[in-house]
């Protein structure tokens, strides 16, 4: 999986909102490397890597060590933090002050990305005149970056869960019952993720383990033809048959619980089945649950 291609897209797209409203003309920023973020590891460093109104290439590729600079220092304290002339500012370090200076940035604002209670970059605004930045640019950054955040954390959270994505070497039934399980939440992720290939990623990973599980006991036969299910009605039908509930598979979908009952109400239909149990144990015999 490509994440640190993906992760960029989504820290372009944060820059470009904070460029919107024309209160910031300069945005830049970067993210943590992966190794920075084990546990009980704080961030020490990331590199500036995504430009957006520049007009050089004076910051692309800057490291910011923790502590220094105005990056560093959000980066630091988890905060975010505003200079109004970078160059004479006493409240920062200037490790940085020639690719600022080149770039002609004077007033800088940092505010960081912080996933699960840790730093994983910061996003910067910039002006080239030294005027404070008041309430308005700053809260248009800090709506950037926690769009920027729930991006990072729905990302994780599909890492996570493709690395947990693999059919149990038994038949145990319970070590069946945490696949389906499993396979309930990738689906219910996929429609809340605007990467395409990870979008894709997370599908094929479900269908793996559906395909996988005609094998795990003695079933009739699949029929020739499976029925067509919508993804939506597939995406109920894999919640059901993880134990949830019409309204904690409303809830896990982000659907009312109507429509729940609408999509399940269909698939049975097409199913040929008469009960939530019938429609689950067709699924599984078509190889479209696992």
């Amino acid at each position: 999986m490509d994440g640190g291609r993906g992760e960029a897209v989504e820290v372009r797209a944060a820059l470009l909102r904070m460029r919107r409203s024309g209160l910031l003309p300069v945005a830049f920023g970067g993210l943590v490397p992966s190794a920075g973020q084990q546990a009980g590891h704080g961030a020490r460093h990331f590199r500036i890597t995504e430009l957006s109104g520049a007009s050089t290439d004076s910051l692309r590729g800057l490291a910011i060590t923790t502590g220094n600079g105005l990056g560093g220092k959000s980066l630091a304290m988890g905060r975010p933090y505003t200079v109004t002339d970078y160059r004479t500012s006493r409240v920062i370090s200037h490790e940085y002050d020639a690719a600022v200076a080149a770039e002609g940035l004077r007033s800088v604002l940092a505010v960081p990305i912080v996933v699960h209670r840790r730093v994983r970059g910061v996003l910067y605004g910039a002006l080239r005149q030294p005027y404070a930045l008041g309430d308005r640019p700053m809260a248009m950054a800090l709506d950037a970056a926690r769009e920027l955040e729930q991006a990072l954390a729905i990302r994780d959270e599909a890492h996570r869960l493709l690395s947990y994505a693999q059919p149990p070497a038994t038949s145990d039934p319970r070590a069946w019952e945490e696949v389906r399980e499993a396979h309930a939440e990738l689906r219910a992720l996929a429609g809340r993720i605007p990467d395409m290939h990870l979008r894709q990623e997370l599908l094929s990973a479900c269908a793996r383990l559906a395909g996988a599980s005609t094998g795990a006991a003695p079933t009739a036969p699949p029929p020739a033809a499976p029925p067509q299910l919508t993804p939506r009605e597939l995406d109920v039908l894999a919640s059901v048959a993880s134990g949830a509930t019409n309204a904690v598979a409303a809830e896990r979908l982000r659907l009312r619980p109507e429509t729940v009952k609408s999509y399940l109400r269909s698939a049975m239909r097409k199913l040929g089945a008469h009960t939530r149990l019938e429609a689950v144990v067709a699924a599984r015999r078509a190889g479209l649950l696992p």
